[in-house]
């Protein structure tokens, strides 16, 4: 695969704020503005940002179109979604994915937007990025210190070291492909399996340990899948039913296993270059040459 690294980020550059999945509550959205724009930046909110269908921000193509806008603007140099729950799955056989393979540039999620950057690093070769979302992460009163020095360090600096916290150890080498596991899970029958060797990051909340046992094993009975995946990064899985049940799961999975990585679900979240060429080394995972 030829990976497309995208620009960092800059001071005075144009941020999106767009909804490709669930409804969004707009004053968390607000908060968010001031926080970028405070911190010198300008924020463009996606048309489409503030509506809503049932459960999502908007009708498929209203969220399509605010994807796509934001990748064919030239002036926005960075897309931050604004949340996830559902939604980006009905988007991504309706996706341009020569718009954006044309015009590479941030973009950034976690949760269902796993499907978008799953879909884009296969289809494009673009590095996206699992991170922090606009709606909870920046500018609330729940903001997290770690969280929003990481999106910056990793997005302007382009440097990205991630640390164990739990001492467990691996080393192994390939891209970083994974995120949001039920969401991955979803996008079997799909062509979205890296070609390469890749290591599986991977992270979860509130599925009791034998659904996370059918979804790797889901995953492992697909020979593309477990011909390439050389390790696991493990992030942390939140409101789970049996810890001993889960760390059985993975000590015997057959595979190098490190972790526990800041990769989550809650308030404490590394921004981490998806599909990037990394190492894990003892109980770090080095990421380097990820942007432009």
């Amino acid at each position: 695969m030829n990976l497309i690294k995208p620009e960092k980020l800059k001071k005075g550059d144009t941020i999106a704020i767009i909804a490709p999945s669930g409804e969004v509550d707009m004053e968390k959205i607000k908060k968010t503005v001031c926080f970028f724009e405070k911190s010198g930046f300008k924020v463009r909110l996606g048309k489409n940002i503030d509506k809503c269908r049932n459960y999502l921000a908007g009708s498929d193509e209203e969220r399509l179109e605010d994807l796509h806008n934001a990748f064919a603007d030239k002036e926005i140099k960075a897309i931050i979604c604004a949340r996830g729950g559902y939604g980006a799955i009905r988007l991504i056989n309706k996706i341009d994915y020569e718009l954006i393979k044309n015009n590479p540039k941030i973009f950034c999620g976690y949760s269902d937007i796993t499907a978008l950057s799953a879909m884009i690093l296969k289809k494009t070769g673009l590095i996206t990025f699992s991170g922090p979302m606009a709606q909870g992460d920046f500018g609330q009163a729940k903001s997290d210190d770690f969280t929003i020095n990481s999106f910056f360090e990793t997005l302007t600096e382009g440097k990205c070291t991630l640390s164990a916290n739990n001492g467990t150890s691996a080393n192994v080498s390939g891209i970083l492909f994974g995120g949001n596991l039920a969401t991955i899970v979803s996008l079997c029958g799909q062509d979205f399996i890296p070609d390469e060797k890749f290591i599986f990051f991977v992270e979860d909340i509130g599925e009791p340990v034998y659904k996370i046992d059918r979804y790797f094993t889901q995953l492992l009975n697909i020979e593309k899948f477990r011909n390439n995946i050389a390790g696991v990064a493990l992030g942390e899985f939140l409101n789970i039913d049996n810890q001993d049940f889960l760390d059985d799961f993975f000590n015997n999975l057959g595979l190098p296993v490190a972790g526990i990585f800041p990769i989550s679900h809650g308030k404490t979240k590394a921004t981490v270059p998806y599909g990037a060429v990394a190492r894990i080394e003892n109980e770090t995972i080095k990421i380097e040459d990820f942007m432009a």
